[in-house]
């Protein structure tokens, strides 16, 4: 195990890192691997310790030091006057969200190539936020997902033990040298560094994920969405010009704001018309692509569908498909080519973009 790491003297040009040695946690790994996606600490060494003097001897200090002061560098949130949370939400900071808050925007700016105050930049720093830093501050603060008590008093029990299974857990279980670390002798300082690697890596991911898919698509479903109703009157059918779209937070999104808006006004048939039943798209970019139908569900959560495909159809495939649909009638005809329905009804797929769009007219009835 490594002692403090005193002997660790800061380059010049690259301003130390300071946290505490033993035990490590998520939020501080994850801290450190953030500023060090910021060109100012790339290069940066890490000091870890819990003298105070060593402390003081560096530029910035995470998770250790009872000290939250960003003028100093300085952002601990162990102290009992603690209490900053990240704005619009409601959880308690760790070092990795104090962290995150202050320089999160600009790790996001530099991965993007895009001025700090941009739009874009916005919405990712929000995303990124939502989606995995706010996780981390509530492990470690102890703060559950759900009220305990209202849990209890629901009568409400886990049907399984998922704790071993989350990226906090990993990272606490990297503490203990595995066999291969023992073999190349890996102290503590270097289990840190890997623990760090690897939650600082799935972060690392949503961020790429989120700049180069996840905002991209939010303008291709913006557009679709504002197209619904030139789709079907009924606004209830959304069409998708490729597959691969992540298209689910941004249609909720949208949704939420059409209604909002709705409401503002007292139109309560606009704020019906709001939400989209199906959404299609092709199955790839190849000319002659196959089209999926996709019933949307009751929230992005959900595996519940706002409105299935019909039961009939459901767990039937190609000709005999094709035959259902037929026996069937209705309008509109719906042309041969169908493909399958699921056998919950949560998604069918059709040769043509038109026997797609058949399918979810007719499901709509």
């Amino acid at each position: 195990m490594a002692s403090e790491s005193a002997s660790k003297k800061p380059r010049i040009d690259s301003p130390s890192i300071g946290t505490h040695n033993g035990h490590f946690h998520a939020d501080e790994a994850l801290a450190v691997y953030l500023l060090r996606l910021l060109p100012t600490y790339a290069s940066s060494p890490l000091v870890r310790t819990r003298d105070p003097a060593l402390l003081a001897n560096c530029h910035t200090v995470v998770d250790v030091g009872g000290e939250y002061d960003s003028s100093v560098n300085r952002y601990d949130h162990h102290q009992r006057t603690f209490n900053t949370t990240f704005p619009g939400y409601k959880t308690k900071l760790s070092s990795a969200g104090l962290v995150y808050m202050h320089f999160g925007q600009d790790i996001i700016a530099n991965h993007a190539k895009l001025p700090a105050e941009h739009g874009s930049v916005s919405l990712i720093f929000n995303k990124l936020y939502a989606d995995f830093i706010e996780a981390i501050d509530a492990n470690d603060n102890g703060i559950a997902a759900y009220d305990p008590e209202a849990i209890k008093n629901a009568g409400i029990e886990k049907r399984f033990k998922d704790g071993g299974a989350t990226i906090a857990s990993i990272v606490n279980d990297m503490n203990y040298p595995a066999p291969d670390d023992e073999a190349a002798g890996v102290d503590e300082d270097g289990l840190f560094a890997k623990a760090s690697e690897f939650i600082g890596s799935v972060f690392s991911r949503k961020l790429r994920g989120a700049v180069s898919s996840w905002l991209p698509a939010r303008e291709t479903v913006k557009a679709a969405y504002d197209d619904r109703k030139n789709v079907h009157p009924s606004g209830k059918i959304m069409v998708l010009p490729q597959g691969g779209v992540p298209w689910k937070e941004h249609l909720y999104n949208f949704e939420k704001e059409a209604k909002e808006a709705a409401a503002a006004t007292g139109s309560q048939p606009a704020v019906e018309e709001a939400e989209v039943a199906y959404v299609l798209y092709p199955e790839s970019a190849t000319e002659g692509s196959k089209w999926r139908v996709q019933a949307v569900s009751v929230n992005e959560g959900s595996f519940v569908s706002r409105k299935p495909l019909p039961e009939k159809w459901r767990g039937v495939r190609d000709a005999d498909l094709d035959g259902v649909l037929a026996a069937e009638g209705g309008e509109p005809a719906i042309p041969e080519g169908a493909v399958f329905v699921h056998a919950s009804g949560f998604i069918g797929g059709h040769k043509t973009r038109e026997g797609a769009y058949a399918m979810a007219v007719r499901g709509l009835q």
